[in-house]
């Protein structure tokens, strides 16, 4: 049970991400053709209003289909029409029509041509499948000259229709955290004792205090796991706290850690309560909280970069499992945990690489600056750039799932 309550959060975060870009897709006026969750061939699909809708086989995401995602190009008709053209030679005019017309961006004849086109390969004597195709390839194409195609549109409703997808899943991810604060989370930032003659009483620490930082960085009550982290990892450096004291926040001189049973620590001891938390506050601690996992995702990328972060990378596969166990632990870990897989979808996409989101955005503002379309051949360089860098980030993870998993 608990792995299909992990699955079906897992595909939830890609079904929102999914209907962000749909939604607002349909808003200004770029009817999608396609919704689906997971990558085809299609396990399942039904058409509804002209819309496609439909479970893929590979769950790698999910996606929406907005005709017209780049300017048409006679590339685009001969990769469809290739084997069509040679089993029913009487296609290569209207082909080379249709091409000419593309190549000189006289769409209008393009979409005549195409017509034309169609209705030759409907009396051809082509093999079933080739003529699939071919037809597949005359749609789409009609689709992206059509007067809803993305590339015809406004630069504003290109950013706004992608970056609705990652934008869904960053306000669900605020939502679902402020929830989790509503709900109640464990706090462990209250000093209940103070060890006689550690670093910790030197510096003038209380009982009863609360920290609320170190280091300079602001600990949140989701957060409070990390205080000891934070202490012990500055190995006989200087730590410097701030503690709220009756109601004022104080900040205490600079101490030095002192290695005790092995770890460096200022030797005090938290008291560890559960608190839950107004609609404000808990507002307020969600954005906190996402800050803090967004330049946490920042630094992890730096990281896998460098090569020293390789490890943290996780697949569908490990996402699964650790959603699935954080279930028989506490269903607000999971909450939080979906909360962090929500965030981290947004973030990821919005890298600025083809095909993601980001990439979109990026050459959407590109184009704007320029006063021009990009080239195509730039678009399909800067993709295959990006899908080899996005497949090999998931194949780290799946081999450090397998690791794991493993043992």
């Amino acid at each position: 049970m608990s792995f299909a309550i992990a699955i079906g959060g897992l595909a939830l975060l890609i079904v929102i991400h999914e209907a962000g870009h749909f939604f607002v897709a349909r808003a200004v006026r770029m009817r999608p053709r396609r919704f689906y969750l997971f990558f085809p061939p299609a396990l399942w699909k039904t058409t509804r209003n002209g819309i496609e809708y439909g479970i893929g086989a590979i769950p790698l995401g999910g996606y929406v289909k907005i005709p017209g995602m780049h300017r048409p190009a006679a590339g685009d008709l001969h990769a469809h029409l290739h084997h069509a053209v040679q089993e029913a030679p009487e296609l290569r005019r209207p082909t080379d029509d249709a091409a000419a017309a593309l190549d000189a961006e006289r769409y209008d004849d393009a979409r005549a041509a195409l017509g034309d086109l169609r209705g030759t390969l409907a009396r051809a004597d082509v093999s079933e499948p080739v003529a699939h195709r071919a037809d597949k390839g005359i749609t789409d194409l009609e689709d992206a000259l059509s007067a809803d195609a993305y590339w015809r549109a406004a630069v504003w409703k290109r950013v706004a229709v992608i970056f609705a997808g990652p934008g869904v899943n960053l306000v669900f991810a605020v939502a679902l955290l402020a929830v989790v604060f509503a709900l109640g989370v464990p706090v462990a930032n209250t000093v209940e004792s103070v060890v006689a003659g550690s670093p910790a009483e030197r510096a003038g620490l209380q009982p009863g205090d609360r920290i609320v930082e170190v280091n300079g960085n602001e600990i949140t009550p989701i957060l409070t796991e990390r205080i000891p982290a934070r202490i012990t990892g500055t190995e006989a450096r200087d730590v410097a706290v701030v503690v709220e004291r009756d109601g004022e926040r104080v900040a205490l001189p600079p101490t030095r850690t002192e290695e005790i049973d092995g770890a460096y620590r200022l030797g005090f001891v938290l008291a560890r309560t559960e608190e839950s938390f107004g609609p404000l506050e808990s507002t307020e601690y969600a954005l906190r909280e996402t800050w803090a996992i967004t330049t946490a995702t920042g630094s992890a990328l730096a990281r896998i970069v460098t090569g020293s972060g390789r490890d943290e990378i996780s697949s569908p596969v490990g996402i699964v499992q650790v959603s699935s166990e954080s279930i028989g632990i506490d269903y607000r870990i999971y909450l939080r945990l979906l909360a962090i897989i929500s965030l981290s979808l947004a973030l990821l996409n919005l890298l600025p690489l083809l095909p993601l989101d980001g990439g979109h955005i990026v050459f959407s503002l590109a184009e704007a600056l320029r006063g021009r379309a990009i080239p195509r051949v730039a678009y399909e360089r800067a993709s295959m750039i990006g899908i080899f860098l996005v497949l090999m980030l998931f194949a780290l993870g799946l081999s450090n799932d397998i690791g794991r998993l493993s043992g």
